[in-house]
């Protein structure tokens, strides 16, 4: 007696045994109704690579994957079940619309909901609700619009004021703040005032190296000649590291802390001088002195603060008594 042979399909070199797709799509259906979404999406994901699906599979999977927030996959299920006119066609135009407004496409909702009244293709009983979604995606739209305009306002810079005779005009505490209010905004239209902010003689350092600072984090193309404690230089930001990056100020760093391991209260003030004075001196570092001098030199400064009286480089500790006085807007 010949064994009885199973049939199955082949599609695309893979064998498909009979009942799989049906399974799949029950199994889909079944995680539908207890709210397993994710677990409905991958079951129709899978069986619909092996079948066309029909209008209650794609309806089902489109309100499915809805559910789970993957807009533009639902957007495109039914772009599909539309394409083949289905019986439920107004019930699947709403979740398409609705799908579009969670995608942010207003002018598109407008636009067939107004095409679909003129058409006449709503049928009378219906023409409220449609009329209803097209005021709600209006008001979002303006709404959205609104909020926009608003940040924009917000985000607008005032050129007038970074130009340098405006700019220098300004109390330093002041400067230091129009400064900062730019590193959420885009500078390059005030590239040029930047600049010339930084090249003139008659800024403050500590100004020019925060105007420095903010060229560099948004990696903005332009050759710098900056000059400042008799030093000049002529710089490009997209090349240039920020202060705490810099070689001597991660070589005096890496001294301080293994001198200071065992005082941590010396250490937490020395590392909080050094970053500041790292910003004023920037992009020179610490001139012309040497980096383990420079490292001892902060050490005896804070012990001094401390009340420890001891032997140092009064040289160079009166050097960074200026540096801190720069970082607090002061003449020297």
């Amino acid at each position: 007696m010949k064994r009885k042979q199973k049939k199955y399909t082949a599609f695309k070199n893979v064998v498909i045994f009979p009942g799989t797709v049906e399974t799949l799509i029950a199994r889909a259906h079944e995680y539908v109704e207890n709210y397993q979404y994710d677990l409905a999406n991958s079951s129709f994901e899978e069986a619909l690579k092996y079948t066309e699906g029909d209008e209650v599979t794609l309806s089902v999977y489109a309100y499915s994957l809805y559910e789970t927030k993957s807009f533009e996959k639902a957007k495109k299920v039914c772009e599909e079940l539309l394409s083949i006119g289905p019986t439920m066609y107004l019930e699947v135009m709403e979740l398409y619309l609705t799908i579009c407004m969670q995608l942010k496409q207003y002018k598109q909702v407008e636009s067939i909901i107004s095409s679909l009244l003129e058409e006449g293709a709503i049928p009378q009983e219906q023409i409220d609700k449609f009329e209803r979604l097209k005021d709600i995606n209006s008001n979002i739209a303006d709404n959205v619009k609104k909020q926009e305009d608003i940040i924009a306002s917000v985000n607008e810079i005032d050129e007038d004021l970074f130009q340098l005779e405006k700019f220098l005009s300004l109390p330093p505490n002041r400067q230091l703040t129009l400064v900062h209010e730019l590193t959420t905004m885009n500078i390059r239209p005030i590239v040029q005032q930047l600049k010339a902010i930084i090249e003139n003689e008659e800024t403050h350092p500590f100004i020019k190296s925060i105007v420095l600072i903010l060229l560099v984090e948004q990696q903005v193309d332009v050759n710098i000649k900056i000059s400042k404690f008799e030093q000049e230089k002529y710089v490009n930001p997209t090349v240039l590291e920020l202060p705490t990056k810099m070689p001597q100020f991660i070589a005096v760093s890496k001294i301080i802390i293994e001198k200071l391991e065992k005082e941590p209260s010396t250490l937490e003030m020395v590392e909080y001088l050094l970053s500041k004075h790292a910003i004023v001196t920037y992009p020179f570092e610490w001139l012309h002195y040497e980096t383990e001098d420079v490292a001892i030199s902060y050490i005896d400064l804070v012990r001094a603060m401390f009340g420890s009286v001891q032997e140092m480089d009064y040289e160079l500790v009166e050097f960074l008594q200026i540096l801190e006085k720069l970082t607090e807007l002061q003449e020297v």
